[in-house]
């Protein structure tokens, strides 16, 4: 995530192709640069484990949309396995967080959830 958002703020020559081929402005890479940054700074730092799980929310809907996106306009398959993998990384992190990391137990009912909050 960090890389790709170095990518979109320095707006490299990949990265302004990929939008463009993808149909979108030019002017999304500085937000969702930004939006990167601020999801890695939230995952590294200790506590705030409810913004942690936003920035993994943010970082699921990101790769989700890339590769929904690549796939829509039919790019090559290297942007297929790369964004798929990376979406892959993101759902293994997520799961595989230790428990101190967690706002509850995956096997947790919703309802014991919302009571909590």
């Amino acid at each position: 995530m960090l890389s790709g958002a170095i990518g979109e703020l320095t707006q490299q020559f990949g990265t302004v192709e990929t939008h463009t081929v993808l149909g979108y402005p030019l002017f999304l890479l500085n937000i969702i640069g930004t939006w990167k940054i601020l999801g890695v700074i939230a995952i590294v730092m200790p506590r705030f484990l409810r913004l942690k799980e936003w920035a993994y929310a943010g970082m699921f809907f990101n790769m989700t949309g890339a590769f929904l996106s690549h796939a829509i306009v039919g790019d090559s398959k290297f942007h297929l396995i790369y964004t798929g993998s990376v979406l892959l990384i993101v759902v293994a992190s997520w799961a595989l967080r230790p428990q101190s990391r967690t706002l509850g137990k995956l096997t947790e009912s919703f309802g014991s959830i919302l009571k909590r909050a």
